[in-house]
């Protein structure tokens, strides 16, 4: 039987094992495993199931009255195309550096829910995003596994307790996102009702295993992810087995930001993008596939995008996890990313051409007005009217004057095709 690639990336996430709701002595290496039933169907019925799945988020059921990001991300047909910045929320608005000033920790910012929401406002308030993105942060859900960090000014993220042996690995457990992130559910609750009457989108993310996973075996951010790599290499099954615990639980929070107003689900894996192809669909896209099909399998209306900085050697592979949308960062020509992502799908047995987002390159907000026009435009024709979310290829700089990023989302905004 000739597996499609999204079946080998399902398969690859099941057999490196079920960390949820298990004993802790689960946690340990195992010299057997079974076989999952739907890897026993034939390939053609497999195919036809995946592409049915895949195909539900657009169904003519969705609601038409949705927002225009969201219409747009399901592959409908839109009156313009819509835009937003990853990172708008945060260091180039001087209404967010005036608010540091008092909420001195980003954890204070984001983790009380009354300035979170504030923040989170800020950039839909002064350009008229079509999109309201969260302000929170991947790590956010940790805590809620057991897995404490601080922030340093100078280190970032620091990890109080590493992970590097399965007794580690012990230590972790099930998320309760109603009891370890109530912030998060009242801030995206808020949202919706301070958007209600527009047409914009309030939009929840999450970081993908991978990238999650570097930060507790590395213990904090990193160059060249050494440590990790280490492990991944080493004690492989340790590792797939962390990924897998994270993956569990990252779909719950996912999900509960879904219920809690969140119209759409952007996964971040930002340091996919430092592993070859064959690492990426080893220890990658099995589990940002678990998480995509767990969000589908009780919101299969609700769309998801997925990030990769760095990505040009993995668009293929990123499409085939069968992600609504995917998001390019500005090393990749609009047009051929298009052609790549639906190659992409077609290998792993999904049916349509795949939405996209971005990519402008946020050096470009630096420039004078009519090259950002130009970009902005060439970026717009040869993506097309049709399943394309403006945004920059990676977040705004912090170095970003407000008004480059106003006249670019105006610019997008008053694009016709």
């Amino acid at each position: 039987m000739q597996l499609t690639r999204r079946q080998a990336f399902l398969a690859t996430a099941f057999l490196a094992s079920s960390c949820t709701n298990t004993p802790v002595d689960a946690f340990a290496p195992s010299s057997t495993t079974t076989t999952p039933s739907f890897l026993l169907k034939s390939a053609a019925t497999a195919d036809e199931s995946t592409a049915s799945a895949a195909s539900s988020s657009s169904s003519d059921d969705a609601t038409t009255t949705d927002p225009l990001l969201i219409r747009a991300a399901r592959g409908e047909d839109v009156e313009r195309t819509p835009v937003w910045m990853m990172r708008q929320a945060g260091r180039h608005m001087q209404v967010y550096r005036d608010l540091c000033k008092k909420h001195t920790t980003f954890r204070h910012r984001s983790e009380i829910a009354e300035v979170a929401v504030e923040i989170s406002l800020q950039p839909w308030e002064a350009y008229q995003t079509d999109g309201c993105i969260l302000f929170s942060d991947i790590l956010t859900p940790l805590p809620g596994m057991g897995a404490e960090f601080e922030i340093d000014d100078k280190l970032g993220p620091v990890m109080k307790h590493p992970i590097e042996t399965y007794d580690d690995l012990k230590t972790l457990h099930d998320i309760d996102p109603d009891t370890s992130t109530p912030f998060v559910k009242e801030a995206l609750q808020e949202l919706r009702k301070k958007v209600a009457g527009t047409d914009t989108a309030v939009l929840g993310f999450v970081g993908s295993p991978f990238t999650l996973a570097t930060y507790l075996v590395e213990g904090k951010t990193s160059r060249d992810y050494l440590k990790t790599k280490r492990c991944m290499y080493t004690e492989p099954e340790l590792f797939k087995q962390i990924l897998q615990h994270l993956a569990n639980n990252i779909a719950q929070y996912a999900k509960f930001q879904i219920e809690s107003g969140a119209q759409l689900i952007q996964l971040f894996d930002s340091w996919a993008g430092h592993l070859s192809p064959r690492d990426y669909e080893e220890f990658a896209a099995p589990y940002q596939t678990y998480i995509l099909d767990e969000i589908k399998k009780e919101y299969p209306n609700v769309p998801t995008v997925m990030y990769i900085k760095h990505s040009g050697a993995l668009i293929e592979r990123m499409a085939g996890t069968g992600v609504d949308v995917v998001s390019l960062d500005w090393t990749v020509d609009m047009a051929e990313g298009r052609d790549r992502i639906q190659a992409g799908r077609s290998a792993a047995g999904l049916e349509g051409t795949g939405g996209v987002q971005g990519n402008l390159d946020p050096g470009i907000l630096f420039a004078p007005d009519e090259v950002i026009a130009e970009r902005a435009h060439e970026i717009l024709r040869k993506a097309g009217p049709k399943g394309h979310v403006m945004n920059l290829g990676h977040g705004i700089e912090a170095a970003t004057s407000q008004e480059k990023a106003h006249f670019f989302i105006d610019t997008v905004r008053n694009f016709r095709h």
